[in-house]
């Protein structure tokens, strides 16, 4: 297993691409703990909180690490409240924990729900860690997995107690399931309006990972969780997947599998104004598999999002799973390989990004206009090279098999090539069609002083045109 890592270290050091100005730094964890970090936040003080995949929190306050509480089952995700309690989802509760004699323990262990049932399979995740505007604490249970005793349609499965489901709780405990369809929703978070968002995992009736737009009372595409929706055994599986497919919310993005992602974690909100770097309002979102983080750019048409991904960097130590902002507008990554096997050398850890202030060259931000795309830059483009860029087009199987290849892929033709006067912004014509992810490749687009782009690919998917 030894010479793995090697191997899977030596391929990340190859490969690892970094844009300008970023820099990546290892924080030691607890010595001989198997600190696989699956949930974190970070409080007003700066006190970084961390949950480990073996069931503690532990807290890191003045460069010294305190195990804050133990003994819980598998929590992925946390959330630290104005009061110091903290808020953490576990496989079979929503928990609440107090240090109540302020001693840096928690010695109080309040559930504040566990309406949604346990079945002991070891794929019955729980994701949390986000509030919404009301708030009110927002979760997403994962389905199970090879279950004799389950219902499912394929790989997915579900005994009940609403596995595949989102669903919330108010501050006074009441709980409420407010989406179905979800398949592997691993990481929440949400933008500077308050809207929440997930990312789901490539799989059965996903034909590759996404992030999603979470909304009240939507199905997203997965059918084992409608078993809790009116819909009795015998209906579900006499339903074809076109059925389904039409009932179904369309997702903000499709993220290209294992060109940008295998295992999206949580998407994180780029609210640091410019102490990150050019990107800001935008969704970085780390990968446990490719041991890599990525962003999203948002666009909403009417209430639809849509959006742009963009690979950003890679060569981390583990996978990239739990990310979070602190207030010097550095990134935390927090890290596991455990299960699923990453690139990074390592089977978990704590990094953290930062940015000096040097202007990297990428593609700041794609946008669809009426008919076509706006790409802008974060610096000026070389005339002559303005044009030398290709675009293609596909789609994504819907069904019940195991993810999809992507599917009709053509070269799309572009038009009328538009530098603007400051040399940041290009535009073009572009023929559209909805629901298709239209990949763009600059590779051979120059700065004004020649350079070429680190990040020379955008996947934009358009879901509704202007």
């Amino acid at each position: 297993m030894k010479y793995l890592f090697a191997l899977l270290s030596l391929i990340v050091s190859l490969t690892a691409a970094t844009p300008d100005g970023y820099k990546i730094e290892t924080i030691e964890t607890p010595e001989g703990v198997r600190f696989h970090v699956t949930g974190m936040d970070i409080d007003k003080q700066g006190n970084v909180y961390c949950a480990t995949r073996f069931g503690d929190v532990w807290k890191l306050q003045n460069k010294r690490w305190q195990k804050f509480a133990e003994g819980l089952h598998e929590p992925c995700g946390l959330l630290v409240e104005e009061d110091g309690s903290v808020v953490v989802t576990q496989k079979p509760e929503m928990t609440r924990l107090i240090d109540s004699n302020k001693d840096g323990v928690a010695d109080r262990y309040i559930e504040l729900t566990s309406e949604f049932g346990f079945h002991n399979n070891y794929h019955e995740f729980n994701f949390g860690g986000v509030k919404d505007n009301e708030g009110n604490y927002v979760g997403t249970l994962n389905l199970g997995h090879e279950d004799s005793k389950a219902f499912g349609l394929s790989l997915m499965v579900t005994r009940g107690g609403y596995r595949g489901c989102a669903y919330k709780v108010s501050p006074s405990g009441e709980f409420k399931i407010i989406a179905s369809g979800l398949r592997s929703p691993a990481g929440l978070g949400k933008n500077s309006s308050g809207d929440i968002f997930y990312t789901d995992n490539q799989g059965d009736y996903v034909g590759t990972s996404m992030l999603l737009h979470l909304r009240e009372n939507h199905f997203y595409g997965h059918p084992a969780s409608l078993i809790d929706k009116d819909f009795t055994a015998e209906k579900l599986k006499s339903m074809k997947d076109t059925d389904f497919d039409k009932m179904r919310t369309r997702p903000v993005v499709w993220i290209p599998h294992n060109e940008i992602a295998q295992s999206p974690g949580n998407p994180e909100w780029d609210n640091t104004a410019g102490k990150f770097g050019p990107f800001s309002n935008q969704f970085f979102i780390g990968d446990q598999s490719r041991s890599s983080l990525f962003r999203v750019s948002l666009q909403k048409i009417g209430d639809t999002y849509q959006g742009c991904v963009f690979d950003f960097m890679t060569g981390f130590q583990s996978g990239a799973m739990r990310l979070r902002f602190d207030a010097e507008g550095s990134l935390w990554v927090g890290e596991t390989g455990r299960g699923w096997l990453s690139r990074g050398a390592k089977m978990y850890g704590l990094q953290k990004v930062s940015w000096d202030g040097t202007l990297p060259f990428e593609m700041q931000d794609v946008k669809l206009t009426k008919d076509g795309f706006k790409v802008t830059f974060t610096k000026e483009l070389d005339q002559e090279s303005i044009s030398n860029f290709t675009i293609k087009s596909w789609h994504y199987d819907y069904t019940r098999n195991y993810g999809s290849p992507v599917r009709g892929i053509q070269p799309v033709s572009f038009s009328d090539v538009n530098l603007s006067e400051d040399k940041k912004v290009l535009t073009f014509k572009v023929p559209l069609s909805e629901e298709k992810v239209f990949s763009f490749d600059f590779s051979q687009l120059k700065s004004l002083v020649g350079k070429n782009l680190i990040n020379k690919h955008a996947y934009y998917t358009l879901i509704k045109k202007l």
